[in-house]
């Protein structure tokens, strides 16, 4: 008898083989060559088809592994995490790329945090709990609550856009010095700000440029459609891109760099930024200005 493992692929990720997709996505599975063996034995199914070492996942797939019902969990989510900051009643920390804050997968944000953390000495402790999410491909600042009560005060302070929240992306094409971006995403009002900081010349794309941007809604995607409409999509998106601009194989050059928020137990005014990944310095010569 064989019971079911589930796994629903985020929507907008670049392809990859099931072979590389799928390893760490179940618990039960936790090793490239474990993934390789149930794949073999036809206990991978993708939309309801046995996979092949050759399937490629595109994005929206329902992925079965079918185990035997006396197989017992072995192994645990191993994933080293870069804690910017923590205390006993709150943490922040520095997301991967290529990984999901939450969701009914075995390899998430969310359940890498309690081996990450330490244990909250609070009287309402609680298995540590992402408060907002970050897009799949993503990285940067993820804010993290640790007990009952400043979860539900941390999310009241999103609700309230208490809690400001800066990113860095490098676009494509000319841009204007800074200014606005005022379009609805799904029938809803929408705004975000952005500022050039540096451009450069570049052979295949004509300019890049490093941006700040100030999400002022919280619309899905938001940044990510922004500058597309605008004429200047992010670098390497998988998703929202202008055709012969396509990056492929480096990721999306979009990074949460900033968390400013007051602190709902000492009431401290919190200023966390981490630093930019490599891959966006390298691109441009001010690196020190970053």
């Amino acid at each position: 008898m064989h019971l079911k493992e589930l796994h629903s692929v985020p929507d907008h990720i670049s392809p990859l083989r099931l072979q590389e997709y799928g390893v760490g996505i179940f618990q039960r599975i936790s090793t490239k060559s474990a993934l390789k063996k149930a794949i073999k034995r036809a206990l991978v199914l993708v939309d309801g088809v046995v996979a092949t070492t050759a399937t490629i996942i595109n994005g929206g797939e329902k992925i079965v592994y079918l185990y035997p019902s006396e197989n017992k969990i072995k192994t645990r989510l191993i994933l080293s995490l870069d804690v910017v900051y923590e205390d006993t009643f709150l943490a922040v920390i520095n997301k991967p790329a290529g990984i999901l804050v939450s969701g009914n997968g075995f390899k998430t944000v969310a359940n890498a945090l309690p081996q990450n953390l330490n244990k909250s000495s609070a009287n309402d402790a609680v298995t540590p709990q992402p408060v907002h999410r970050l897009d799949y491909a993503t990285t940067g600042l993820l804010l993290v609550g640790k007990t009952k009560s400043v979860i539900t005060k941390l999310n009241q302070l999103f609700e309230y856009k208490k809690i400001t929240k800066e990113y860095y992306a490098v676009t494509i094409g000319k841009m204007e010095n800074n200014g606005t971006i005022e379009i609805e995403i799904d029938n809803k009002p929408a705004k975000s700000s952005f500022e050039v900081l540096e451009t450069v010349v570049s052979e295949r794309f004509s300019f890049l440029n490093l941006v700040k941007l100030s999400p002022h809604t919280g619309r899905r995607h938001q940044l990510r459609k922004h500058l597309l409409a605008k004429g200047n999509p992010i670098l390497g998106d998988a998703t929202y891109f202008l055709d012969g601009l396509q990056l492929k194989g480096k990721g999306l050059y979009l990074h949460a760099r900033s968390l400013h928020f007051q602190h709902p137990i000492t009431e401290e005014e919190m200023h966390i930024k981490s630093d930019l990944p490599k891959k966006f310095t390298k691109l441009f010569t001010r690196n020190n200005k970053f």
